[in-house]
């Protein structure tokens, strides 16, 4: 359920981003890092999420609190691992309530929450969960939506994390240290380099081929030209290590296919 095409972000949907917000690829960089680790899809293709459990109490007026206090609560809170786990609890929850489940589920490169569709430019939550299915470039899209929806882009000029903290992760943002971990994000990608996308592109390929580079960051470490490697080696090319054009096109027909 919900696995989709997984297609990389792109420079185009980013460019895009960023003009359509008025502010630089820093503070773009800066969300995406610290709201979803810098990656959008899981490696068996799914969407990141979080499963919000007091969301879903809430959004079936506490109907299922009793029978299934782990997927209902009105406490926020017991969350359990990330990843696939996630996954699990949102199929126990659409079986109660589909809608509500998805609706109270955050979603891809900006986490945004499934009730918050129609401010993310889509009809409805169903539309929003497949365009996230598809592609980080959708992914980031519904977040733009969402900033703009709420009066956001002001603080991100403004480089204001902390008023941007408050109003995209709520009021209990400190507790996490939201703003701080924007912030620091922020000045360490305004000083530079960015992240390279053809990287990040070929990390998410390789995580798709079961070959795990170590997260999908943009940065070529260690860990992502090995596996680079041990791509080529699968393939019976010339074991460089190297991401040059012929490895890239391999990696991208490989995973993609």
């Amino acid at each position: 359920m919900f696995e989709g095409k997984g297609r990389p972000l792109s420079g185009a949907g980013l460019r895009q981003a960023g003009m359509a917000l008025g502010v630089g690829l820093p503070s773009l960089w800066a969300v995406m890092t610290v709201e979803t680790r810098g990656c959008g899809f899981l490696r068996d293709r799914r969407p990141v999420i979080l499963f919000e459990r007091h969301w879903f109490s809430k959004l079936t007026g506490r109907e299922f609190d009793e029978v299934a206090p782990d997927l209902s609560n009105s406490t926020a809170g017991g969350y359990g691992k990330n990843g696939a786990f996630q996954h699990e609890r949102l199929e126990r929850a659409i079986k109660l309530n589909r809608r509500a489940a998805l609706e109270s589920t955050s979603w891809g490169l900006g986490q945004v929450m499934g009730f918050n569709a129609a401010a993310a430019g889509f009809t409805d939550v169903e539309a929003m969960v497949n365009a996230t299915c598809e592609s980080e470039d959708l992914q980031f899209q519904a977040m733009i939506k969402f900033i703009e929806a709420n009066g956001l882009a002001t603080h991100l000029k403004t480089v204001d994390w902390v008023s941007f903290a408050r109003l995209y992760n709520g009021p209990e943002f400190q507790r996490n240290m939201y703003d701080k971990k924007l912030a620091m994000a922020h000045a360490r990608f305004t000083v530079g380099p960015l992240p390279d996308l053809r990287v990040r592109a070929a990390q998410l390929y390789l995580s798709f081929l079961g070959l795990d580079p170590s997260g999908v960051d943009g940065w070529f470490g260690e860990k992502t030209q090995k596996m680079i490697v041990a791509f080529q080696a699968s393939k019976d090319m010339p074991r460089t290590g190297r991401l040059d054009d012929a490895t890239f096109s391999a990696l991208e027909t490989a995973a993609m296919s």
